[in-house]
């Protein structure tokens, strides 16, 4: 009994053994973790989120992969400030792509409040997608503010083209840069700046970008991230650097389920139709703000292109395996 109320009070799936054969259930992983970063490696997928405590115990990350949404497996600790000599704290918000057989992890640290302080957006790599990651710069790949963004919340976005781009920024600034091919620095754009900001009426923090029927449709979180008000919002345009003009919410709480739904990603199956959206949100039961879960769901677009606003679920998704 006492096993089933721990469960219960972690609002996991393992509480309905039958549903958790053919749904994923919500959250996905136990524990306080947020702002997920879900890939597809191969035949897997793979969620690589913030472990979510005060700013001085985030100081590893872990991550759960997937055949089939339904049954995940959890790696931990796959990188942590033992590898990164210059992270001390507050190691957020992952994001990881695979280029030329390495896996390349960017994250940010220290939740720097200046220039005048180490820390900012780092860069490690590894031979596998569950690490161990090694600190591949020595130090911050970003460390200071350009257009009054924080350095946090890193997305990689890869393009069409094959050019990279590192999008990033708190404090209610959004900027866009492109990545050398070694990810060790940044190519200036044609007009001369290495930084550019995109950022969106009602942009707070959290970038996400993806590719659907040639259009860019770029995704941010807005409100304050402990508050009822954390919710996903996006635009559309026809290149990664806009300009981009708010449509609308597609993720925010429902009082009948969780509050605070927002710092997301999302993943297309490959040669399909089928989006997820990949989140974290807060169970009714908790009031601390770093008690926050990771969970996913459906999303859809509907005849124009537009994203549906997602049902945020306790049940999750049906299992679907990757050929």
């Amino acid at each position: 009994m006492r096993k089933v109320l721990t469960f219960l009070l972690l609002g996991t799936a393992l509480t309905l053994p039958a549903m958790a054969q053919k749904r994923s259930g919500n959250p996905i992983m136990q524990g306080w973790y947020a702002d997920p970063e879900a890939v597809i490696w191969g035949k897997e997928y793979w969620v690589y989120p913030t472990y979510s405590d005060k700013y001085e115990k985030q100081v590893f990350f872990d991550a759960i992969s997937s055949r089939d949404l339904v049954k995940w497996s959890k790696h931990p600790h796959i990188l942590d400030t033992a590898a990164v000599k210059w992270a001390k704290k507050a190691m957020w918000a992952p994001a990881v792509v695979q280029k030329d057989g390495k896996y390349y992890f960017f994250f940010a640290a220290n939740d720097i409040q200046s220039d005048k302080e180490e820390g900012g957006i780092g860069v490690a790599v590894a031979d596998k997608p569950g690490g161990p990651y090694k600190d591949y710069l020595g130090k911050p790949l970003i460390d200071k503010f350009h257009n009054k963004a924080q350095p946090i919340d890193q997305f990689v976005f890869h393009d069409k083209d094959g050019q990279y781009y590192i999008i990033y920024g708190g404090w209610r600034h959004c900027n866009i840069a492109k990545l050398t091919a070694d990810f060790k620095g940044f190519t200036p754009f044609e007009d001369g700046n290495t930084f550019k900001e995109i950022t969106p009426a009602g942009y707070v923090e959290g970038p996400f970008m993806f590719i659907h029927n040639g259009k860019y449709y770029f995704m941010w979180s807005e409100g304050g991230w402990g508050g009822p008000e954390y919710s996903v919002a996006y635009a559309i345009a026809d290149s990664p650097v806009g300009p981009f003009k708010r449509i609308g919410k597609i993720l925010q709480q429902d009082t009948a389920v969780a509050t605070s739904a927002g710092h997301h990603s999302v993943i297309n199956v490959p040669g399909t139709d089928r989006w997820y959206i990949v989140y974290h949100r807060r169970p009714l039961t908790e009031k601390a703000a770093n008690n926050r879960v990771v969970c996913i769901d459906e999303m859809h677009f509907d005849e124009n292109g537009l994203i549906v606003p997602v049902k945020i679920t306790k049940e999750g998704v049906k299992k679907d395996k990757l050929k």
